[in-house]
């Protein structure tokens, strides 16, 4: 998978972990391959039961929660014979959600029970079911911003956030690049039967220089691309293929600028949200922005941030 720092720290981190129960909370970029790390978390982790999946934002909320926990018959109009869910398919292995951050949040509380006594119950029910399951998520988004904007629980994500792993985005492990442009070129020139080498050095450098926006998975699509063009003995990347999709804009260019304060007091303020109100402690505000406590409260005071008269902000 590559000699980046950053990408050998990700698996130094699941090395550590595999052997364990701890949920794990996976974060990056789409396309960086965050559930070829779930897969491989399960299979290091010795588990005797199946790594089972689902994309908590590729459907509605009413089937997501039957999806996750299974339904009795009769339970809604359709409901003709008893399901298990995927919590019951896991019992032994592993549960990967990817997309957490799209879980609905009339659906948080009754994943938080099921993470907490993994024990649910299905749709119909009353009688609850015992699982014994490995709880891995995975994240595109910012999770501890969704919490401080309302549109995730603070306790779902204490519960997920156990052992993070960051997966870093293409841009920043350049040097994986050729070693994954002949690992895909030698996988899509086998599967269509074509003789494929390595491309032009000058090609290979256009490839290491490009931001790849949607990391892995656009890379391998390319390869893929290419292969299917090439003819010749040397890999050939396709006019305007590296084209397809533009940079993401800046937050420059998105919102207007702030003010350094405004942006501190927003920092301090979320910080503050995601733990509660709490300043000190172990795992107070103060702690999460790695500053003593009584730097923290001097800047608040500055700020005219204070737990009371912002409790309702705090909330949200």
């Amino acid at each position: 998978m590559g000699h980046n720092h950053g990408l050998s720290e990700v698996w130094r981190a699941l090395k550590m972990v595999a052997q364990t129960n701890t949920t794990v909370l996976i974060r990056g970029e789409t396309g960086t391959g965050k559930e070829l790390i779930a897969r491989a978390l399960h299979e290091e982790s010795g588990r005797r039961g199946s790594y089972v999946t689902i994309n908590c934002a590729s459907m509605p909320a009413g089937l997501l929660e039957s999806e996750l926990f299974g339904h009795d018959r009769g339970a809604f109009t359709g409901a003709l014979n008893k399901t298990k869910g995927r919590f019951q398919l896991a019992d032994g292995g592993t549960l990967f959600l990817d997309e957490i951050a799209e879980l609905p949040l009339e659906l948080q509380p009754k994943l938080l029970r099921a993470l907490q006594g993994q024990e649910f119950e299905r749709l119909g029910s009353a009688r609850a079911i015992r699982v014994d399951i490995r709880i891995v998520a995975a994240t595109s988004q910012n999770l501890a911003k969704q919490v401080c904007e309302g549109k995730f629980r603070a306790d779902l994500f204490y519960r997920l956030n156990v052992f993070p792993i960051a997966i870093p985005p293409m841009r920043q492990r350049a040097e994986d690049i050729p070693l994954l442009v002949k690992h895909f070129t030698q996988r899509a020139a086998h599967r269509m039967r074509k003789q494929v080498f390595l491309p032009a050095d000058a090609t290979m450098r256009t490839l290491v220089q490009y931001p790849w926006p949607v990391n892995v998975r656009e890379l391998q699509n390319v390869i893929d691309r290419a292969v299917i063009v090439s003819s010749g003995g040397q890999l050939l990347i396709p006019e305007g293929c590296l084209d397809a999709f533009p940079a993401p804009l800046s937050a420059d260019s998105r919102s207007p600028q702030r003010t350094l304060a405004e942006a501190e007091r927003e920092h301090i303020v979320c910080a503050l949200r995601v733990a509660c109100g709490i300043v000190g402690g172990k795992h107070g505000a103060a702690a999460r922005l790695g500053v003593p406590r009584t730097t923290l409260l001097s800047k608040m005071q500055k700020l005219g941030i204070t737990t009371e008269a912002h409790r309702g902000e705090l909330e949200k």
